[in-house]
């Protein structure tokens, strides 16, 4: 006879349930009963995915003003409610997650990375074409006043 395959625990078979078995236990006070190291990597893994989403969102912003500096011929409500619509994004989740401003820098490093690519693959313009490094500060970024020229 074969051997039966592992039993799969709750967190790997249904992640709902345990989600809402371990918020359970933690309110009970039963910290012995509780799964400490899978809830450890689940906050974890929460904490890294708002500083994606820092990232993102300044990606997408650092694009537009990229753009909106090496293309000011094609400047436009789509480009102009784009970054409005980021800066208040990342101002909110900035609200939400105030230690995220000590990564600010790293954050901007990372997210202009990709708004080179995409500034180039939307402009046609050669990556060269823009710096190394970001000419815009975190502050300016996200300042409603900045329009880079």
């Amino acid at each position: 006879m074969g051997q039966l395959p592992p039993k799969r625990s709750l967190y790997e078979q249904d992640f709902y349930a345990w989600a809402n078995e371990q918020a359970a236990l933690l309110r009970a006070g039963a910290l012995a009963a509780a799964d400490i190291e899978n809830i450890a990597e689940e906050i974890e893994s929460m904490g890294r995915g708002e500083k994606r989403e820092l990232v993102s969102r300044l990606s997408v912003l650092l694009a537009h003003l990229l753009k909106w500096r090496f293309q000011p011929e094609r400047r436009g409500h789509s480009w102009t409610y784009s970054i409005r619509e980021q800066r208040l994004q990342l101002v909110r989740h900035m609200k939400d997650n105030p230690s995220l401003l000590a990564r600010a820098d790293e954050a901007m490093a990372d997210a202009y990375e990709s708004a080179v690519l995409t500034a180039a693959g939307d402009t046609g313009l050669p990556e060269t074409t823009f710096p190394p490094i970001s000419p815009f500060s975190f502050d300016e970024a996200l300042d409603a006043e900045f329009w880079p020229e």
